[in-house]
């Protein structure tokens, strides 16, 4: 699937890929966030994290009107507040898809696929 943007100049048709890798780099950047998850971990047989390469099967984009409605699924990190840290991924990635490809997201659903501990060593 594609985003489709229509500008004074011309159309703009952009992979739902390149949306995908975007929103999972701004989703990983952000204190609290072990990594992507798969959207469909019994399909997909990934029950671990995914790389920069495959950021499209933990990110759902819908193209709704002139707005885009994204699904993110990620993985947290143990002892941070779920709930912080998803509020933070909403904004970060709205705020990405604006700054960086001139798209506005009506709406950003975080979905938490587990819970990992991290070592610090």
């Amino acid at each position: 699937m594609s985003v489709q943007m229509n500008t004074e100049y011309g159309n703009i048709e952009m992979a739902s890929d390149v949306i995908s890798t975007v929103v999972g780099g701004a989703a990983t950047e952000i204190f609290g966030i072990v990594g992507m998850a798969s959207r469909n971990q019994v399909r997909d047989g990934i029950n671990e994290i995914l790389n920069r390469d495959n950021y499209s099967k933990g990110v759902v984009v819908r193209q709704e009107d002139k707005d885009i409605a994204v699904d993110v699924y990620i993985i947290v990190s143990y002892g941070t507040k779920i709930t912080e840290v998803s509020k933070n991924v909403q904004e970060r990635v709205g705020y990405q898809l604006e700054h960086d490809l001139g798209i506005k997201a009506s709406s950003v659903n975080v979905f938490v696929q587990g819970v990992r501990v991290q070592n610090d060593f």
